[in-house]
């Protein structure tokens, strides 16, 4: 019998690479199930099968536009430093050689998981009052272009890379860049029907199902160390194992803060704040996850937990309404996040990882803190300016809010013609016809 020659340790090493980035990439994808339940155990009945639809809808349509164009603008190798270009519709080949370090298949999976949660996030500005054409069409100009970009900048050797812009796995470029598109959404669609009254003051509109909501941040806990550990794209020097410790340590301060902070504020212990405090926490450990000690993760995610209950009551003060409060789990605790690497990032993991410099508490002055500050500035006004300018077009040209009377009727049946809970239609008509 003739044996196979024994695989050289590079293919070995490719070989298992390759595959923790896969396991990643596929825990990163069933995130999307948890934005399914959170957006629609977030709002009302009446909508609940419209959000769950979109998302399929919006992730399937977006990895066509990201294979097709997307992944080029984020990592074509003929670019410069403010654009990728080349790999427009990428093919990857069958086979990868084995000094490449990871399959390239496989890298493209695990980038375009990444480009649509960043979607599903900014999807929280639409919610409840949007039309399904403007899911379509700001589908196809934020993954085509508007994030590519924002990823070539920090993780494809753009400006901000040359700057030493430290961003693991996305606080900035995933998690701040959905929020400033969300911002720019309910800033045009202006609030829901009921949010707020002529004087100013708030109404709840409370979520039709507070469990869904609990399951949904536990399986984007847990997605999670996909999203972070996985940017390791490696396993060799167990780096990925260090980086899942941090991510725990950070979303479970930042859910015990937002409990305890939202007890003392309010009297009463509040679920909603302390489900967005774990979520908080995860955004904002994010991009220091493979940057600081234990003890810094820890602190990262206490502020993160504070942080997003505060600025929940900041923005419903100014009477932005943010049904999915995706402004101030991913947008300011992304921002926050972000800027934690310029404090807490130590001499060790900054050589370890290969990118920037030491934070400012441990003796690298202030120089990274400033680039992390003008990583978030930039990107931010970037992701929110353009994505007001494509939103406003599509206002223009095809309406971008449903009629009044579609949404009180609900999305379901306005947008579907069906009901995402039909034996409670049945009984509402029941009740009608009594």
């Amino acid at each position: 019998m003739a044996f196979a020659e024994a695989p050289s340790n590079a293919m070995l090493n490719t070989g298992l690479n390759s595959l923790w980035v896969m396991i990643a990439a596929v825990l990163v994808i069933l995130m999307q199930g948890g934005f399914i339940l959170l957006e629609s155990g977030s709002t009302r009945m009446k909508n609940a099968g419209h959000v769950a639809g979109k998302t399929i809808f919006t992730f399937g349509l977006g990895s066509l536009i990201y294979w097709a164009i997307g992944y080029g603008f984020a990592f074509g190798g003929s670019g410069n430093l403010f654009i990728g270009l080349g790999d427009f519709f990428y093919n990857p080949g069958i086979v990868y050689g084995e000094n490449d370090g990871l399959s390239p298949a496989i890298f493209f999976v695990f980038q375009l998981a990444f480009a649509t949660i960043s979607l599903s996030i900014a999807w929280g500005g639409f919610a409840e009052r949007a039309k399904l054409s403007s899911y379509l069409i700001f589908t196809l100009i934020y993954v085509g272009l508007i994030y590519p970009i924002v990823a070539h900048w920090i993780w494809g050797g753009g400006w901000l890379a040359e700057d030493g812009a430290q961003d693991f796995a996305g606080s900035t470029v995933v998690h701040l860049s959905g929020a400033m598109a969300a911002l720019a959404a309910t800033i045009l669609l202006k609030p829901r029907i009921g949010k707020f009254n002529k004087d100013g003051s708030a109404n709840q509109i409370l979520g039709h199902n507070q469990v869904f909501t609990a399951l949904s941040v536990l399986l984007l806990w847990v997605g999670w160390f996909g999203f972070n550990a996985g940017s390791t794209i490696a396993v060799g020097d167990g780096l990925f194992g260090f980086v899942a410790f941090n991510t725990q340590l950070g979303a479970g301060a930042g859910a015990v803060a937002a409990m305890l902070i939202s007890w003392i504020v309010l009297g009463k212990s509040d679920i909603t704040a302390m489900l967005n405090g774990a979520l908080a926490g995860l955004v904002a450990i994010t991009a220091s996850c493979a940057f600081v000690n234990p003890w810094a993760a820890v602190v990262i995610g206490l502020v993160a937990g504070v942080l997003v209950f505060f600025s929940q009551r900041f923005f419903e003060k100014k009477k932005i309404d943010d049904p999915i409060f995706a402004l101030s789990v991913h947008g300011a605790a992304g921002v926050w996040g972000t800027l934690a690497n310029g404090l807490f990032a130590t001499p060790e993991l900054v050589e370890t990882v290969g990118v920037g410099r030491p934070g400012l508490f441990y003796g690298g002055g202030w120089g990274q803190l400033w680039v992390q500050f003008e990583s978030v500035v930039v990107c931010g006004a970037f992701v929110f300016i353009v994505s007001f300018i494509v939103l406003s077009i599509v206002k223009m040209v095809t309406g971008f809010r449903v009629s009044e009377e579609q949404e009180i009727i609900g999305l379901d049946l306005s947008e579907h013609g069906a009901y995402g809970y039909p034996e409670q239609m049945k009984k509402g008509q029941q009740d009608l016809n009594a």
